[in-house]
């Protein structure tokens, strides 16, 4: 089991969360309107192997979303922050 540092809440198990995705994803303009860039940003995603940003929202807590990194090899966790505290 994961467990992930909640800056608000403290340690918990990831039962406690829901991952929603990519951090390092960019979301295209809201007035683009060739839908490659939509295409892309929905459906084609790295799977990268290492340190990587993840979004993860605290759903039986405080609810707040996070963003955690974590190494997808060994899912030990290197950090955690309040999303709204990090600067895009």
């Amino acid at each position: 089991m994961i467990r992930l540092n909640c800056p608000v809440c403290g340690l918990r198990d990831e039962t406690e969360f829901t991952y929603l995705g990519d951090a390092t994803a960019r979301r295209p303009k809201m007035d683009e309107t060739d839908p490659k860039p939509w295409v892309d940003f929905v459906f084609f995603r790295d799977n990268p192997r290492g340190s990587h940003k993840e979004y993860w929202h605290h759903v039986l807590g405080c609810r707040q979303w996070l963003i955690v990194e974590r190494d997808t090899v060994s899912h030990d966790i290197s950090s955690s922050s309040l999303a709204k505290d990090v600067s895009a």
